[in-house]
């Protein structure tokens, strides 16, 4: 009787058990596919400002951040967190020593996710390719089921999809558009297939040209293939103010005689988008929102 007793008291304390162990773990995608991460981790590491920018968009202060983050509207959340190396070499001890429960990493750290695994379950929340806006919505909705902030998560994603459903309508019929970064003196383009495409293939701006070479760092160009292609609108992003080198900026770059006589410079049709947003903070909700207004606001003007 009484190993009966003590038999189906184990088996009650298993029973109670066995839910809330489920609980503890949940199923996200990832840029790897499904993978099973902790569900609401205390205490997390985070080696991308766009998923930063996205954490703190939902009200997530990580504990663990790289030591240098180039976006001002997040210097707030990562002056309250550790810093535990950089975007391209994680601080091995400072991790050891902080023991998060999970490790979140973007493309410029995705390398280094077999490493930081042996420390604490780890997460690549990369964004590639195809279908940026998806991507960023997906990982926004992904954040907001592992932090239970869903409700939050929701409300962002649909004030997005509702912005670029008008960003779409404002720019019909207003023309193409070539999108250029310059650094320094130099200057790059970049086409529908690039890291910035998704301003063409998601918001509906029709390429100035079409066969821009494909390639992270855009296809380097000069002025004079910039007045050739002749666009209706440039989309600009300084990489040297982004990421806080001296020298010369955008503005400085374009101000010839070369760009000037393109029907985009005569018209004031130059967008200078946010540097630190478009290049240093690419997937964030609060970076892809505000970057999405500044088309939306220059087209409708």
């Amino acid at each position: 009787m009484f190993r009966l007793l003590a038999a189906a008291a184990l088996a009650a304390v298993l029973a109670t058990g066995a839910p809330a162990a489920v609980a503890d773990e949940i199923s996200v995608e990832t840029a790897t596919g499904p993978v099973t991460v902790p569900h609401a981790p205390e205490k997390i590491a985070v080696f991308d400002i766009g998923i930063l920018d996205t954490l703190d968009a939902i009200g997530v202060a990580p504990d663990g951040v790289v030591n240098r983050i180039y976006v001002t509207y997040l210097d707030d959340i990562a002056e309250q967190a550790e810093p535990v190396g950089t975007l391209f070499e994680p601080d091995v001890e400072a991790l050891h020593a902080m023991q998060p429960d999970l490790i979140i990493v973007g493309p410029r750290t995705s390398t280094k996710v077999a490493m930081l695994q042996k420390i604490a379950p780890t997460i690549d929340m990369s964004i590639w390719g195809d279908n940026y806006l998806e991507q960023t919505t997906g990982r926004l909705s992904a954040f907001g089921r592992i932090f239970d902030r869903q409700e939050k998560a929701d409300a962002l994603r649909s004030e997005l999809e509702t912005l670029v459903a008008e960003t779409r309508e404002v720019v019909d019929g207003k023309g193409t558009a070539l999108i250029i970064m310059t650094n320094g003196p130099k200057i790059s383009a970049y086409g529908k297939n690039s890291r910035f495409g998704w301003l063409h293939s998601d918001l509906g701006i029709p390429p100035a040209k079409e066969d821009i070479e494909d390639s992270r760092h855009g296809e380097v160009v000069s002025f004079e293939y910039v007045h050739e292609i002749n666009p209706d609108w440039l989309i600009v992003i300084d990489r040297a103010a982004a990421i806080g080198q001296d020298g010369e900026h955008a503005k400085q770059t374009l101000e010839n005689a070369l760009i000037s006589n393109t029907s985009a410079w005569k018209n004031d049709h130059v967008i200078y988008l946010d540097p630190a947003k478009a290049y240093v903070a690419m997937g964030g909700v609060q970076a892809t929102t505000d970057l999405v207004k500044s088309i939306r606001d220059a087209f409708a003007q």
